[in-house]
């Protein structure tokens, strides 16, 4: 049983279902009490809540994690990003389930705040928005979304638009690779073994498949066992499957393991 299902049997009952949700609600609710107050009256508010390291050093834990209910200066997107973040969430925890997106959020919030004390620059909640995001966009990439309320458009272009901006936001400021780092290194952990395993696997079955067309000989092959090194010229009843590390394993083998 792959390690993050162990540690769901056992810890998923404390997850917090609707977490991102529930964040959302949260920035709201902050919002709603800044809007009665002055910009002079606010901002003590704000500084308590938000992720200075310094601080965090000096025993302020809480920052950690309620820099994310600091919402948007402006009224008008600050509800549309709470209604945003609510609609990935919802997606999410479709996905994943309660434990998987706790992990995920969490996990991405106290990196980003790790970062922050080592390296020394402050946060806010675009970088929740920023991770949840990608993680939506990976695992429903044709999902569209009314842009500006008018234009449908996929949600992996709006990522792939977003991880854009932040390529040039890195070159117009070498720093920035930093928090981005460590924003997104919850998302790195939990999509870059696939990705690379799915590259490897491409590359094999090209490699394969090249190898196929471009010989000559009557025996070439296209398929070989792992295990065994037999190949569908040495057998033809053999049937050839690939396992979870992108290797093939004939029919034969397959029964021994």
């Amino acid at each position: 049983m792959p390690l993050i299902d162990r540690l769901e049997a056992r810890l998923g009952r404390f997850a917090i279902p609707g977490l991102l949700q529930a964040i959302a609600i949260l920035q709201l609710f902050t919002l709603l009490i800044f809007m009665f107050l002055s910009v002079e009256a606010r901002k003590p508010y704000e500084d308590f809540l938000l992720l200075k390291p310094d601080l965090i050093v000096q025993g302020q834990l809480w920052r950690l994690f309620t820099y994310v209910f600091i919402p948007n200066s402006s009224l008008f997107f600050a509800v549309i990003g709470a209604m945003f973040m609510m609609w990935l969430g919802r997606g999410l925890d479709e996905a994943w389930g309660a434990f998987r997106v706790n992990l995920y959020v969490i996990g991405g919030m106290i990196s980003l705040a790790l970062g922050a004390i080592f390296f020394g620059y402050e946060a806010n909640a675009m970088w929740l928005y920023l991770t949840a995001l990608f993680a939506f966009a990976s695992v429903y990439p044709n999902e569209e979304i009314l842009l500006f309320f008018i234009l449908p458009v996929k949600i992996k272009w709006v990522a792939i638009f977003t991880a854009a901006m932040l390529g040039l936001s890195v070159i117009s400021s070498p720093f920035a690779i930093v928090p981005i780092f460590f924003a997104l290194l919850n998302y790195l952990i939990t999509f870059g073994p696939s990705f690379i395993q799915g590259q490897l696997h491409s590359a094999r079955t090209a490699s394969r498949r090249a190898r196929f067309e471009q010989s000559a000989d009557g025996a070439a092959f296209f398929h070989q066992c792992k295990v065994c090194g037999k190949t569908e010229v040495d057998d033809r009843s053999l049937d050839f499957r690939v396992n979870d590390d992108g290797d093939e394993i004939c029919s034969s083998c397959r029964k021994l393991v």
